[in-house]
């Protein structure tokens, strides 16, 4: 039971991180978070290797501690995959986050849709795994049926807890996609 929660707890912190990752109309430092630049020859996170601030809803700036890695950083950004055109002042990096399209944003519903329904198939194998090992106690250590078929009801309610809990966040971060 604890194995499977703990499953399901890492399935919604990782549902967490990924809806971090959806840009939404505001800029948030959490999209950096997937951004690794070649810090001497290290794949380094921005996060770790500069100060990023957030002036206004739509601009990031990012001051690097070591300048002579502005040119690395803002490599790395033209190369992913957020879509946003950065801009180096030779001190910092500025970048100007415009508002989505109404196509953008059910795009980005649509990704997060995905990003949910993996949550909750993350979660649904969890309780696929504890009722097996409900099913190998049985038959290994006698375990009386009506004691497996009580394990399995709260196996069962421990699964629509956290599916529930993943459907919410998804109603969250789709208003807040959808927010103009």
């Amino acid at each position: 039971m604890l194995q499977a929660e703990e499953r399901m707890e890492r399935a919604l912190a990782s549902l967490g991180e990924a809806f971090g990752s959806v840009r939404t109309g505001r800029a948030s430092a959490l999209l950096l978070d997937r951004i690794k630049v070649d810090y001497y020859g290290v794949p380094t996170p921005v996060n770790q290797m500069a100060g990023i601030k957030t002036p206004d809803a739509h601009m990031l700036v990012i001051e690097p501690w070591d300048k002579g890695v502005l040119g690395a950083i803002e490599h790395a950004i033209m190369e992913s995959d957020l879509g946003v055109t950065p801009s180096n002042d030779g001190s910092c990096i500025r970048l100007p986050f415009p508002s989505l399209t109404e196509e953008r944003r059910r795009e980005l519903v649509k990704q997060c849709k995905n990003y949910a329904e993996e949550a909750r198939v993350a979660v649904r194998k969890a309780r696929q795994d504890a009722n097996a090992a409900l099913d190998r106690c049985v038959k290994d250590d006698n375990l009386p049926e009506d004691d497996e078929r009580r394990a399995q009801a709260e196996v069962q309610k421990l699964t629509d807890k956290y599916v529930a809990q993943v459907d919410e966040a998804f109603k969250k971060k789709e208003a807040e996609v959808m927010e103009i």
